[in-house]
């Protein structure tokens, strides 16, 4: 064991004999997210390093506080990729409190996983969870356990593993994490159709069920443009063949128009941050229920356009939506994704302590609430880690 993380395990063991929450950080760069930061700070950002890398075998392996930024440079160097694209937030120069902010990314590959947050390509190429190949961790009795491994088929029973993406931290402190990763496609291209949103979602759907490489699609009202165009934009990517076949045939499906991928890169990286105008609130955040809040729906991708009075973008042809709505619309917003089949979270506060008694996420029924209690019970019994990070109540 190196001296990073004897330091932090006897740090968790202190903590366990006096009861003593811990947060777990890397970058911080998602601090906003979340329903509350408790404890002190347990620093991961010392456990820091590629640990094994087989660009032959597409599997890489890595300590939990390495920079997102660190990681990914090196996959491009071997022409390969996190496929789900990880958001980069970072703690730097906020526009406003509780936002995500503007400068380069602080993003810690421990918090990637914790989090279980996916970029555009997420509905084809798949989630965090869909790469994970392994984990090492500590648990709340400050036990290093390992589970999974370096191989794809190498999990029998309960995947652990997959459990830890989403968790937030509150199940154990991630050590190492083995994923998966892909070569970077060799030919891309991105197409804008200007079409409402009804159509867009109809049109999306008929594309999918076609042998079309589809990767990724937003659809935004640009309301800072004259005559506030609905626009579509879908990026495909695969082999040059496919790309430019799909360019032809989807053109002639619907009119449109190709990007220059020098312009549309920077466009699909700035989706994936939450940098695009959309996502810039035009409220002052105040401790008030009527200021607009950023919430997130997750919902099936055949969902229908919803019936909803506030401006919204769709990504993952249908399945997430982003909308700006106040804090005194949760019952609603929850209301309406759950009749479809999806859930509402109160992904952005204008605020860090106006949600009041905004849950930030859908609350679980009751079979489910009862696993995750037992969960945490088991890999952290005396509740020490990231406490209300997740759920209020523990």
């Amino acid at each position: 064991m190196d001296s990073p993380l004897r330091q932090i395990t006897d740090r968790i063991h202190a903590a366990v004999a006096d009861r003593t929450p811990l947060r777990i950080r890397g970058g911080g760069s998602k601090d906003f997210y979340g329903e509350s930061l408790q404890g002190e700070l347990l620093d991961v950002t010392p456990l820091r390093g590629i640990t094994s890398y087989e660009p032959t075998e597409l599997v890489v392996t890595v300590r939990a506080g390495t920079p997102l930024a660190e990681l990914e440079a090196t996959l491009a160097e071997k022409g390969q990729c996190l496929a789900f694209e990880p958001p980069h937030f970072t703690v730097k120069g906020p526009a406003l409190p509780g936002q995500p902010p503007q400068a380069a990314s602080d993003a810690s590959v421990g918090g990637m996983v914790a989090a279980g947050l996916s970029g555009p390509a997420r509905a084809s190429a798949g989630a965090v969870r869909d790469f994970m190949l392994g984990v090492t961790l500590l648990n709340g009795r400050a036990e290093l356990l390992t589970f999974g491994g370096q191989v794809m088929k190498n999990v029998a029973g309960y995947d652990v593993s997959r459990l830890m993406v989403g968790a937030m931290g509150t199940l154990g402190l991630l050590t190492e994490i083995s994923l998966k990763v892909l070569p970077v496609a060799s030919a891309e291209a991105t197409l804008v159709f200007a079409l409402d949103q009804a159509s867009a979602l109809a049109q999306l759907h008929r594309w999918g069920g076609q042998p079309l490489p589809l990767n990724a699609s937003c659809w935004v009202r640009e309301d800072s443009a004259a005559g506030n165009p609905e626009l579509l934009f879908v990026r495909l990517r695969g082999a040059v063949a496919a790309v430019e076949s799909a360019c032809r045939k989807m053109t002639q499906d619907v009119p449109g128009s190709r990007m220059d991928n020098a312009v549309a890169a920077p466009d699909w990286q700035a989706c994936r941050d939450l940098r695009l105008p959309f996502f810039a609130p035009v409220d002052a955040p105040q401790p008030d229920s009527n200021t607009l809040a950023l919430w997130r729906l997750s919902l099936p991708q055949t969902a229908p356009v919803l019936a909803l009075p506030w401006p919204q973008l769709v990504e993952w042809h249908g399945g997430q939506r982003w909308l700006w709505a106040p804090l005194s619309a949760q019952a609603q917003l929850r209301q309406v994704a759950a009749e479809v089949g999806g859930t509402a979270t109160l992904f952005i506060a204008p605020c860090e302590d106006s949600t009041g008694a905004t849950a930030r996420f859908s609350s679980l029924k009751p079979p489910l609430d009862r696993i995750h209690r037992r969960l945490k019970a088991e890999f952290d019994p005396a509740g020490i880690f990231n406490r209300g990070r997740l759920y209020s109540e523990w």
